[in-house]
């Protein structure tokens, strides 16, 4: 029951490595297709990131949840609301940081408060957390497992039912008009053109099994131990749950923008899939490495290096480097950041600007993976 399993640390790691790494591209009009979210349906690498998180994050509940039941109703209560409370505030934080932004004129102004997004990628994070546990807590392994399936096919009913006859596009899904009603336009992502929130209220309902299933994989992993049973478990499930979503995928699609269920079984059994090998290159053969040490720190302070992720090119958007004119006389500028890219990242391989952006990637994830490795070092571990 207590055996540690280095390579959860190290999957968590390099999820939290390749979300900053797909977030953060030289410039969002030139990256390699892998690198993009599918336009609608389907899925591209990128795609698996942030389930693969969310499973990690299920993961992890596996060894703390036997402490927070064992600790009584208010001691859980207290941490699960706590956590989720925090995690949603820090991320409602970096979606209105810095507060303020320059206007037309170069001077700063307010950022305001009625046109901040409520919702992203922590938020979903805090609410899939927050009912994973409740549902974990008091349903235990089998009840969770009957009740994330439920939620699944609960959540394809609703989206049929809603719309019989367009349920699953852009402008046909029912989830749009319920959280325009409860949250307001202003306040949801307008990327696609419309009001329309990829981590909104009603998406919501799959990624909270996305968690779930982490923490039953988790808890499969501490019962069976190092054992081959329990790797040829994980990977024969891993199988099972790929093929289960292909098919699902005929009737609903695989969808991350309205994270429909079959997305959320097929991404995780890609999850077990990579998860059993690097449980049997690292825990089985100990083939650690340069490969493995770089992900571990990482995975050490994942949910802090990812709002850094964040903060830092925010706060360095405040520095404004002279770029010369417009066509119409007018100043242009750059960030520190946008200009590393501009003047050194992008003219490496001018044929092709995909591959200068990409470059300005790495080197960003090289900077946060020198943070990461600072913070490991000092064995300074900032956990939420």
């Amino acid at each position: 029951m207590n055996q540690r399993f280095y390579s959860l640390d190290v999957f968590r790691g390099a999820t939290v490595a390749l979300m900053i790494l797909v977030n953060n591209p030289g410039t969002w009009s030139h990256i390699f297709p892998p690198l993009a979210h599918a336009g609608w349906h389907g899925v591209t690498p990128t795609d698996l990131v942030f389930p693969f998180f969310l499973f990690a994050v299920g993961n992890a509940m596996a060894f703390v949840m036997p402490k927070l039941d064992a600790a009584g109703e208010g001691a859980f209560w207290k941490k699960v609301i706590r956590r989720s409370l925090l995690i949603f505030g820090i991320g409602m934080f970096l979606n209105w940081f810095p507060f303020i932004k320059y206007n037309d004129a170069g001077n700063f102004v307010a950022k305001p408060f009625e046109n901040l997004r409520i919702f992203g990628v922590l938020q979903r994070i805090a609410v899939s957390y927050f009912f994973a546990s409740i549902i974990v807590h008091y349903f235990k392994v089998r009840g969770s497992f009957v009740a994330g399936m439920f939620i699944l096919l609960f959540y394809w009913f609703l989206c049929v039912a809603a719309n019989p006859s367009d349920p699953y596009s852009l402008q046909g899904w029912f989830g749009t008009n319920i959280d325009k009603a409860i949250l307001g336009e202003k306040h949801m992502y307008h990327g696609e053109g419309i009001a329309f929130d990829p981590e909104g209220l009603m998406n919501s309902f799959a990624a909270i099994v996305q968690v779930i299933l982490g923490y039953l994989v988790g808890n499969y992993i501490l019962q069976k131990g190092k054992t081959q049973e329990m790797l040829n478990g994980l990977f024969v499930a891993g199988c099972v749950l790929v093929f289960v979503g292909f098919c699902w995928d005929m009737v609903f699609p695989l969808n991350k923008k309205i994270w429909t269920s079959s997305y959320t079984v097929y991404t995780t059994g890609l999850a077990l899939l990579i998860l059993s090998l690097m449980i049997y290159l690292l825990d089985f053969k100990n083939a650690k490495g340069v490969w493995s040490r770089f992900f571990d720190v990482f995975g050490k302070n994942a949910l802090f290096i990812f709002a850094m992720s964040a903060l830092i090119p925010k706060s360095l958007a405040l520095i404004r480097i002279s770029n010369g004119f417009t066509d119409a006389g007018k100043p242009k500028w750059l960030s520190p950041l946008g200009w590393f890219y501009e003047t050194l990242c992008k003219p490496i391989f001018p044929a092709d600007p995909r591959i200068g952006s990409l470059i300005y990637a790495l080197c960003f994830i090289g900077m946060m993976w020198f943070l990461a490795w600072l913070l490991d070092k000092k064995k300074i571990y900032i956990k939420v």
